[in-house]
């Protein structure tokens, strides 16, 4: 298939979405590299393969599968001659443990696969190499056991090692020492103990400077009292880092051994990941296996298309029996360009050997190629009109189609002039047809429509629209052409009758009565109901809003509280209610004043600082006037006064 057609009918998402359902690389590059077969019989065992893996996918989702990750570069070591890794090892001996597991998961899996059951029959579990890495490597690394010899060595560096520590913290605990040591830890330096001393005092411990700190401030000394002991240890690990490359030495020439076996199983189970992700991706998308033909005869049944998943209407499409050409016809929006798609996606993905979501039944015709133009293909870089777009597609696909060929135009001949654009749109058909191609278009002309009416070969196809609703109900009617809607549907939205039979009349040359449609402006009904739901809406607002202005207000602080004034940056008391200016009395400082509201805010509540029925006048009243209040309270005093403040 050429790259126009993979792009514009998305092929390559599909892959995309096939990749994440793979574990290897492997796997991974050949879905990238999966393209249209034309060979039947591969086609058919490829599918064979896919349905298998359903059937497996099915019954158990735990797969014994290995991401082969790192092998590549384990192969190309082997190739090379170099010496593997613990890490390479282990990798190794899980594919090999893999490889064990999937004989036995296949085992019972004939009845559902028997053909790709029967490929892990040639897989080599390599018994001996497994084991061998397995009493060797442990946690990536060789393990002290591997050998008798890397066992003496290994527990002579174990007790030089302690021998060492135990001379170390002698010498930090050592009353002697205590002054020139920098911090109570053991360290090493290039393979070496060392402890760390004040640089200061570095010369006054015997030993050798292997390394200081950053700042200076810090020597690290090996001290002479285990320089014996740390000499011996390094001829020890001398002596293991030979026996460690002996034994990975020995079990890598034992892989070379088997690097045939190696290559079959890493292959087996590369493309086992391959057929058991389609497997995946069928059940995703409930997808079903498809019969075959080399007759060009195509039968969809309520195939949906891939990517738009469950959500997707049916479509129900046959071409190839009675006629090799189908012109559909529709409203805009109403599903033409997803029919023609889902037509050609399909076609791809089977002829891919992958599962499509249609029904039981469905037949696909193997094309030799697939010529698709749909969309608008304008192209700034080249100074391309749409139309000049098109054209220059359309060319491309008239030379190249054949007998074998599945062509699929979208909106032929749109982008010009309607009357030039049709005349090369019916040309474009014949020519294909008399090449013999496999034809699928949509179009807006109803001149397309009565050739493909009159024409032999061709069959009209239309999109269903909805009347009542005014919306596509996006599924195919083929045999039936298209009618034109837009008189009904601007009747339906509130043009005049006479509008509409004037219309009529101009374009078809007859007059209609429009009266016998009985259609109600529901979009005027619709907005009468939203005008009157929003009137009430404002009645009820304007009654909650006069309820709000009848209710008296609250003040914002009682005689009491303590507020926090802005301007002063502090805080006082109110002692005085508010008046017809917004303003409250506050105790400022054993001073009463009075401030805006805007210009405080609540500090503390007066319930939180006094108890119930506290008696204010005693913080905001003079001793003199409570004094005089007291007597007043209990008898007339001639010529006693009460002076209130009033700032």
């Amino acid at each position: 298939m050429n790259n126009k057609t993979t792009e514009l009918l998305e092929y390559n998402k599909i892959k995309d979405i096939l990749k994440g359902y793979a574990l290897s690389e492997i796997a991974k590059n050949n879905i990238e590299k999966l393209e249209p077969s034309v060979d039947k019989n591969k086609i058919e065992m490829d599918m064979k393969e896919t349905t298998e893996a359903r059937n497996v996918v099915n019954i158990s989702s735990s797969i014994p599968l290995h991401s082969l990750a790192g092998i590549n570069g384990i192969k190309e070591k082997l190739d090379k001659g170099i010496i593997l890794s613990p890490e390479d090892l282990e990798t190794l001996c899980g594919l090999l443990k893999e490889i064990k597991k999937m004989k036995r998961f296949m085992e019972d899996k004939q009845y559902y696969a028997p053909t790709i059951s029967s490929y892990i029959h040639s897989a080599y579990e390599m018994e001996d190499v497994r084991e061998e890495i397995e009493k060797c490597i442990v946690r990536g690394a060789v393990d002290d056991r591997a050998t008798s010899a890397l066992w003496k060595i290994r527990r002579k560096i174990y007790a030089l090692e302690d021998k060492i520590k135990v001379k170390l913290e002698a010498v930090l605990r050592n009353e002697k020492y205590k002054t020139y040591i920098q911090d109570s830890v053991i360290s090493q330096r290039n393979g070496r103990y060392v402890i760390p001393v004040k640089s200061s005092y570095r010369k006054d411990i015997e030993g050798s400077i292997h390394d200081k700190s950053n700042t200076g401030s810090t020597t690290f000394i090996e001290p002479v009292e285990v320089k014996k002991a740390q000499d011996e240890l390094e001829s020890y690990r001398f002596e293991e880092e030979k026996e460690v490359y002996r034994i990975l030495s020995t079990l890598t020439n034992l892989v070379c051994d088997y690097k045939r076996e190696l290559n079959i199983n890493i292959e087996i189970m590369s493309n086992y990941d391959f057929i058991f992700a389609k497997g995946k991706y069928s059940k995703a998308i409930d997808g079903r296996k498809v019969s075959f033909n080399t007759k060009n005869y195509t039968n969809i049944i309520k195939g949906k298309h891939p990517l738009i998943g469950q959500s997707a209407v049916p479509l129900d499409f046959e071409i190839g029996k009675d006629y090799k050409g189908v012109i559909i016809t529709g409203p805009n929006t109403g599903g033409k360009t997803v029919a023609l798609k889902t037509l050609g996606l399909i076609t791809m993905m089977a002829q891919s050997a992958l599962h499509v979501p249609v029904d039981e039944g469905s037949e696909i015709g193997i094309f030799g190629d697939i010529l698709v133009d749909i969309g608008d293909g304008q192209s700034i870089e080249q100074n391309l009109s749409t139309f000049s777009s098109h054209i220059k597609n359309i060319i491309n696909i008239l030379d190249n189609a054949d007998k074998y060929t599945l062509v699929i135009l979208d909106e032929i001949g749109s982008g010009t002039d309607p009357g030039e654009g049709m005349g090369i749109a019916i040309s474009v058909l014949e020519e294909l047809y008399d090449k013999g191609a496999t034809i699928c278009a949509t179009t807006h002309y109803n001149e397309i429509k009565n050739f493909a009416e009159k024409h032999e070969g061709f069959i009209n196809g239309s999109m269903e629209f909805d009347i009542e609703t005014l919306k596509p109900l996006y599924k195919l009617n083929i045999g039936k052409p298209g009618e034109s809607n837009a008189f009904l549907i601007a009747l339906r939205l509130g043009m005049e009758k006479k509008l509409i039979e004037k219309a009529h009349e101009i374009a078809y040359k007859e007059k209609v009565d429009y009266s016998q449609y009985k259609i109600v402006n529901t979009n005027k009904l619709e907005e009468t109901k939203i005008n009157e739901e929003k009137i009430e809406k404002i009645k009820i607002l304007e009654k909650k809003n006069n309820q709000v202005k009848d209710r008296p207000k609250e003040p914002l602080f009682n005689i009491g509280d303590s507020v926090f004034i802005t301007f002063m940056n502090r805080t006082g008391v109110i002692c005085e209610a508010e008046n017809s200016k917004g303003e409250y009395g506050v105790m400022v400082m054993r001073k009463k004043i009075r401030i805006n509201k805007k210009r405080l805010s609540l500090y503390i509540d007066k319930e939180e600082l006094y108890p119930e029925d506290y008696d204010f006048d005693v913080i905001f009243e003079s001793k003199e006037n409570r004094k005089k209040n007291k007597v007043m309270n209990k008898r007339h005093v001639d010529g006693m006064i009460i002076n209130i403040e009033d700032k």
